[in-house]
């Protein structure tokens, strides 16, 4: 029985016309004369944007969950990765993405287009591999930059020698900018620059703002449509339409609010989830809702892209207010950039699983959770690292905690019976039943 309003989002016809939008402006770069660029969805693409208004991306992660959500044709890539010589145990994303490369098919239609250049950041295990692969499969001729930003913990976490490991990855960014010039042959303009640097900051920020309104009871979005929603930040952050968006979403979902509009109408508990779903069965997440159970996001959904700032002594997480005004000078945007984005939530328990514990129970506590789901993703070693000490951490803390394994990107590695079955367990222990029928 619905206890509260609702209503579908008003922005949801513009979001799937700029997401098409997108991948055919990188279709058709050439075209027109521009640059094709490829590179992880967590790459500073601001920085390419000073060779041009014509420079298009694709990220390798959301178009990996595209073909996954497409699961005959992920089955296909995915073979051929394996043929290839791959192993399965590798990133089902890279394995998608190196698959659709051999394969010569778009997840979008016709054939994979060829990029100009990768440009990419590594802190993940994958990453620069990724795209060192990627580009030899490409006819061994595309040129690549990879910026490590392995460098350590964002305050609070690890405040030592801080500016030291900023101007280091600053410095890679200058750098690299060097090298773009000499491999396209076009003067860099540091205005356009600036613009994209500061339509990065504003739309993460403003992600971020948008998952603070799920605070409220009853919650405005579900996980099901913040992935659908959240992906944007991954395709270009530097995209001005985007950021635009963004904040056209923030109106509409504190409206919302205001308005009491819920996004299941029934809803009767609230969980959070943790990386990446099996994105060929979002199914489950329905079925959740059939229980009255809305998922009110993830430390994934909100901070992979959303940029926050972690309060050790209140245990909670705030977005983190944008730098009072635009960069001046080349080196100042380096610097604002590599800041920013070193304090992204996601980055911070690849130096250890305690850091992603607090901020798990911050969001539980504070987005008045009622359970956790844990997803051991076999998929993704780089956003499931230490999962298992998050479980007891989290238990700890007075939690309640279930896990499911799966794959984020190969359906072979996902049981949906065996899923379901452990949901109505959890759910039981939630004082939730499925209804009859």
């Amino acid at each position: 029985m619905a206890k509260y309003p609702t209503e579908p989002l008003r922005c949801w016809a513009k979001a799937k016309e700029l997401r098409k939008r997108f991948y055919e402006d990188f279709k058709g770069a050439h075209e027109k004369g521009g640059i094709r660029c490829v590179g992880s969805a967590w790459a500073l693409d601001a920085v390419t944007m000073g060779l041009g208004r014509d420079v298009y991306w694709v990220t390798g992660e959301p178009y990996g969950a595209s073909c996954a959500f497409d699961r005959p044709l992920s089955a296909d890539f995915l073979a051929a990765a394996e043929n290839f010589g791959f192993s399965r145990d590798l990133c089902s994303y890279m394995r998608n993405y190196w698959g659709s490369i051999i394969v010569n098919k778009s997840a979008f239609g016709g054939a994979f287009p060829k990029a100009d250049f990768a440009y990419t950041q590594h802190i993940c295990c994958s990453h620069g591999k990724w795209y060192q692969n990627a580009c030899e499969l490409e006819a061994g001729d595309v040129p690549l930059y990879v910026i490590d930003v392995g460098v350590g913990a964002y305050p609070p976490f690890q405040p030592e020698m801080y500016e030291h490991r900023l101007r280091y990855v600053a410095d890679q960014i200058l750098d690299s900018i060097e090298w773009m010039e000499k491999i396209t042959g076009r003067t860099y303009n540091d205005e356009l620059f600036f613009e994209a640097c500061w339509n990065d900051i504003r739309l993460t920020h403003t992600w971020a703002k948008i998952c603070m309104l799920n605070r409220a009871v009853p919650a405005p979005l579900d996980e099901k449509s913040i992935y659908s929603l959240y992906v944007f930040a991954t395709l270009q952050k530097s995209r001005g339409e985007f950021a635009e968006f963004y904040e056209e979403l923030l109106e509409e979902v504190e409206d919302r609010v205001k308005r009491g509009i819920a996004a299941v109408a029934n809803e009767q508990a609230r969980v959070m989830t943790d990386t990446q779903p099996p994105w060929g069965f979002l199914k489950i997440y329905r079925y959740l809702e059939t229980c009255g159970v809305v998922s009110i996001g993830s430390l994934y959904t909100f901070g992979l892209e959303g940029m926050w700032l972690y309060d050790d002594e209140k245990n909670d997480l705030r977005p983190r207010p944008m730098p009072p005004e635009k960069p001046r000078s080349r080196e100042e945007a380096c610097m604002m950039l590599a800041d920013w984005h070193l304090s992204k939530p996601q980055y911070q328990h690849f130096y250890h699983p305690e850091y992603k514990t607090k901020m798990m129970d911050a969001i539980a506590k504070n987005w008045r959770c009622d359970g956790i789901i844990l997803h051991y993703n076999r998929g993704c070693e780089g956003l499931s690292v230490g999962i298992a000490e998050n479980r007891l951490g989290l238990l700890q803390r007075g939690n309640k905690v279930m896990t499911y394994e799966g794959n984020m990107g190969d359906e072979t590695e996902f049981d949906l019976p065996a899923t379901e079955t452990r949901f109505d367990i959890f759910l039981e222990s939630l004082g939730l039943k499925k209804p009859e029928g």
